[in-house]
């Protein structure tokens, strides 16, 4: 059994479904653990994987960013604290003006198993709407348009936003490593 050790549920969720449609369980492990500010997205991966594999294996660990064109890459690595300290509405503010809104989300999985760590990677390209729509999924959601759709990731369904998204791509990624595919 896998755990993926985070306190975002919405995380968990979207995981889950995908893992577990390709017959890989796994339940979350609500904790908090240390995050290193690193540069990218796998140092700060990498990092918990280490502090957490000291007295943890069979798990995996999330980290994700929205990285925006226009604004050299912000929020990226920081995108958590900037969604809980000037949300959409910050971004959208940032964005005011400005042609270019092209963006792309990142996750990065960690995986320690059998005492060794492994990295996988999942990437969806799109922009930023011009104002926040739709009212499922969580963090910047409703204001990312993925590449070739017309609704943020905020309308779509669970199914549809797990078929183009950041999380989806890595989560398949994880599936395949974990099949040795």
């Amino acid at each position: 059994m896998m755990r993926l050790v985070t306190t975002n549920e919405g995380k968990f969720r979207e995981l889950s479904q995908i893992l577990e449609g390709r017959g890989i369980s796994i339940e979350r492990l609500d904790r908090e653990y240390p995050e290193v500010q690193g540069a990218t997205l796998e140092v700060v991966v990498r990092y918990a994987l280490d502090v957490l594999g000291k007295t943890l294996d069979d798990i995996v660990i999330d980290d994700s960013g929205m990285f925006i064109e226009a604004l050299h890459g912000f929020p990226g690595v920081f995108s958590s604290h900037a969604f809980k300290t000037i949300g959409t509405d910050g971004i959208l503010r940032l964005l005011l003006g400005r042609e270019n809104r092209a963006a792309r989300f990142e996750t990065v999985l960690g995986l320690r198993r059998r005492g060794k760590n492994h990295i996988v990677r999942g990437e969806c390209k799109g922009t930023i709407a011009e104002a926040a729509q739709g009212a499922s999924g969580f963090g910047f959601d409703p204001i990312f348009v993925p590449d070739g759709q017309t609704r943020t990731l905020a309308e779509m369904t669970e199914d549809e936003k797990n078929a183009v998204s950041h999380r989806g791509n890595a989560a398949r990624a994880l599936a395949a490593l974990l099949s040795g595919g």
